[in-house]
């Protein structure tokens, strides 16, 4: 295993840059020229009328599929869309060789809408474990990178989480309700109590970078699809922050996770939620 992740982090050495201008090639090629530009046979629905994809999903995710490939030989891609037209390709993420784990639009439904809201997800983890990641806002261009050890890093300023302020509420985002299930939604309500302030998310990438930039103090979710948390989760950790399940243990993006779990700011406050979430209305 430490040989393997020497030659990753040779790899990202050398080719992180290139992976940041492979997902701003995809973006060009296939996202921004939809954006605010979609014809109505370009957005389809998935499992119902909130989960959209679209062919800037799909077309991206085709891009970045091809471009990461090559860049690192051997490795394999595991992205939303993929694995929605074949469940099974998600046992990759717990095989032994490196893996992209990819969501080419986080916040389809913001990105149908004409909102800004809405960027390019790509980790790449081997056995589990989370090396870099990178989060792409296209309407934005903004892109914030973390590697493993090496701190996170947005436009190529130093993100660091810090700590929420004392006596004031901590700002939460959940798993929206329109995604949630009655049952998940019960396992929330710890939430709703004297000292919190929650409110339901957007992209979840984006909400990442939000508690990695300070701005937020915590994310609450209910749901364990890699694709939207490996990035964001070694973003965090790399701004100082951590993350927790509701029984104390760290999220695995291998799965079977008790769920919710939280990232969040610092220490503290991810005990704090995780103890909230762990109370009576959680299973």
């Amino acid at each position: 295993m430490s040989d393997n992740l020497e030659t990753i982090d040779e790899f990202l050495a050398r080719h992180a840059g290139d992976v940041a201008d492979a997902i701003r090639k995809a973006a060009a090629a296939e996202i921004l020229p939809r954006f605010r530009r979609l014809a109505d046979h370009e957005v389809d629905q998935k499992s119902g009328p909130h989960d959209l994809v679209t062919d800037a999903d799909r077309n991206a995710e085709l891009f970045l599929t091809e471009a990461l490939g090559e860049l690192l030989p051997g490795s394999v891609v595991v992205g939303e869309e993929a694995v929605h037209a074949n469940p099974a390709s998600y046992d990759a993420i717990r095989g032994d060789a490196p893996v992209w784990i990819v969501d080419p639009v986080d916040g389809t439904r913001q990105f149908v809408r004409g909102e800004d809201g809405f960027c390019t997800l790509v980790a790449l983890a081997r056995g589990g474990v989370l090396l870099a990641s990178w989060t792409y806002l296209p309407a934005r261009d903004q892109l914030a990178v973390a590697i493993r050890g090496q701190g996170a890093h947005l436009d190529g300023e130093r993100l660091h989480a810090g700590s929420p302020e004392p006596g004031r509420d901590l700002r939460i985002a959940t798993s929206h309700p329109d995604y949630t299930t009655d049952e998940e939604k019960r396992q929330l309500l710890g939430l709703v109590t004297d000292g919190i302030a929650p409110r339901p998310c957007g992209s979840a990438g984006l909400e990442y970078l939000a508690v990695a930039r300070g701005e937020l103090d915590a994310v609450a979710f209910s749901w364990e699809a890699a694709w939207d948390h490996a990035a964001g989760l070694l973003l965090v950790a790399e701004a100082c922050g951590t993350q927790l399940t509701r029984t104390g243990e760290p999220f695995r993006i291998t799965g079977g996770n008790a769920l919710p779990f939280t990232a969040a700011r610092d220490t503290a406050t991810a005990r704090r939620v995780a103890a909230l979430l762990a109370g009576p209305g959680a299973a």
